[in-house]
């Protein structure tokens, strides 16, 4: 299935923001984007939130402009992001929990098994005949966007919370790889293509001495093991075989299958072999932490990384105008390989839930929340909710400024905060990032260079646009299905004993430690015996259950 993001929906969702601030005509049109229609006694909301330290949301301006444009008296209950699963899972245990969880997605969210659970208990409403009598502008979202309203879309038809949808460009492709072009114009190489033109060039780094320092400490290529497209394996990967650095899953007409034990991945893996055998890739890619891979990155006395494995380079390295080694590392396109040239692909949204309500809270604090959430989905509910105040945080684009998307009408540009500026505490941010589709981030000013703290975006963007398009036709879409609750321990508990039992054969070919002649087989025998046929036939069905296979 390909992903969603056709021109045709970001007309719409485009149409729909410009729509909103015309409706009009009727008492509910109105009630939707100017707040509730019925004047008189405030409606109270019980809050459970996220709070960054530099917000309070008790006092917040934003707070107070959500209060008078719904009527509302928040009461919040906020915690820090240290500790905020822990906390809201006592709030639910204890049976002392608000009318309302306002969550922000990466610090914590309800997940699809809470949501079921919950849902199933009374203790969480279903959020769909509040969405379709008060809230048009998610309602329009959920019908255009397949994977959205595939994701909050429980099995029984319920939704029982809604994610955020902040459609990241660049973290959709998180699988890059960036490579020291200074390096490769001093030794006089062109960028390679293929797996073995990037064999060479590593090589190069490895022996030619770029640095000048006389000595032989360059680290030709590395990574680390968080989740950040550090992985060093599949970029290589997928010149052989698709690797979604996830559940290693793959699809052709419509049929779940692996790709963990196909001859292409094998292959794969002796190619990567053949790299570390030849000293071309850092032992510590596949142990280190993100603070041990940026030591060589931003190593003062000699720049020692030739490539480095990264959704963006300032995991592995400082950036900015006045870093040493920023402007030196530039992407690579996906390798040219034998049976592919893939880039991984991952929708940029997880599944969950970051606003649920619950059993406590009245009709009238439903209807009241609901038409809030509802202002989000809106142009300016998106901007004035996450940006802050106009003038102030965010300002409109002036003469001659240009949008990320260089193809798109600028919208507005983020204004920092000066040296020594208090907190503004105008917005709520990353608790209201409900409808950032790319159109809408596409729209955002960015500096033209790409090297300037100002022009960061941009460098990403551009980077993932050599990445776009190069997924396979049909991709597993793991963040846009409901695994069967009657089954989802089994597969939670298969989906981990798989994914570590593939990550350390991977590991244990590459170095040698098992050999590919003499223990595939055995490999491929021990991946039958973790039930991998029963988890491929859990994972189609789940996908055949889906709003996203109709």
């Amino acid at each position: 299935m390909r992903k969603t993001g056709t021109r045709l929906l970001v007309l719409i969702l485009t149409l729909s923001f410009v729509l909103a601030g015309c409706s009009g005509g009727n008492d509910r049109a109105g009630s939707e984007e100017g707040g509730m229609p019925d004047a008189g006694q405030k409606v109270t909301i019980n809050v459970f939130a996220h709070q960054a330290s530099d917000v309070d949301l008790g006092t917040n301006k934003f707070t107070k402009k959500m209060e008078e444009q719904f009527n509302i008296k928040f009461n919040w209950t906020t915690v820090p992001f240290d500790g905020a699963a822990e906390k809201r899972q006592i709030s639910l245990a204890s049976g002392d929990y608000p009318d309302l969880y306002l969550l922000i997605p990466w610090v914590d969210r309800f997940s699809q098994t809470d949501l079921l659970k919950f849902g199933q208990q009374g203790v969480i409403i279903p959020l769909n005949d509040l969405i379709d009598e008060h809230a048009p502008h998610i309602k329009e979202v959920l019908e255009n966007n397949e994977y959205y309203k595939a994701m909050n879309t429980a099995p029984d038809g319920n939704i029982y919370g809604l994610t955020g949808l902040n459609e990241c460009f660049h973290c959709s492709y998180p699988n890059k790889m960036w490579i020291n072009t200074k390096w490769l114009d001093q030794l006089g190489l062109e960028q390679p293509k293929t797996p073995e033109e990037f064999k060479a060039v590593l090589e190069a780094f490895k022996t030619q001495d770029p640095n000048g320092n006389g000595k032989a400490d360059e680290v030709p290529l590395s990574g680390s093991v968080e989740n950040f497209g550090v992985h060093v394996i599949p970029y290589l990967m997928n010149g052989f075989i698709y690797n979604d650095d996830r559940t290693y899953l793959i699809m052709k007409d419509g049929q779940v299958d692996t790709a963990a034990n196909k001859p292409e991945w094998r292959e794969a893996l002796g190619y990567i072999k053949s790299l570390y055998d030849g000293g071309l890739i850092d032992p510590g890619a596949f142990t280190q932490n993100a603070g041990a891979y940026k030591k060589i990155g931003d190593n003062a006395d000699a720049q020692l990384l030739g490539a480095g494995a990264g959704m963006h380079p300032a995991l592995f390295m400082t950036t900015g105008e006045d870093a040493p080694y920023s402007r030196d590392y530039n992407p690579l396109p996906p390798l040219q390989g034998p049976h592919a040239n893939y880039a991984t692909f991952n929708y940029p949204i997880d599944p969950g839930a970051s606003f649920v309500l619950t059993n406590k809270a009245s009709q009238e604090t439903q209807i009241a929340a609901i038409r809030m959430l509802d202002y989000f989905y809106t142009q300016e509910g998106a901007m004035l909710s996450y940006l802050g105040e106009e003038g102030v945080s965010w300002r409109k684009p002036q003469d001659g400024e240009i949008a990320l998307n260089e193809k798109v009408e600028p919208l507005y540009k983020s204004i920092p905060l000066e040296s020594g500026e208090q907190p503004r505490n105008d917005n709520w941010g990353a608790l209201t990032q409900y409808n950032h589709h790319r159109d809408y981030r596409d729209a955002e000013v960015q500096g033209t260079d790409i090297f300037a703290d100002d022009g960061y975006e941009r460098r990403l963007y551009e980077a993932t646009l050599l990445m776009e398009g190069k997924e396979p036709q049909e991709i597993f879409p793991h963040w846009a299905l409901w695994v069967d609750p009657l089954v989802a321990d089994e597969a939670s508990m298969m989906q981990t004993n798989i994914k570590d039992y593939v990550d350390q054969n991977a590991l244990l070919f590459i170095t040698g430690a098992k050999s590919l002649d003499k223990d595939w087989d055995d490999y491929v025998k021990g991946l039958e015996g973790l039930n991998m046929q029963r988890y491929i036939e859990i994972m189609q069905a789940a996908y055949d259950s889906s709003t996203i296979s109709k």
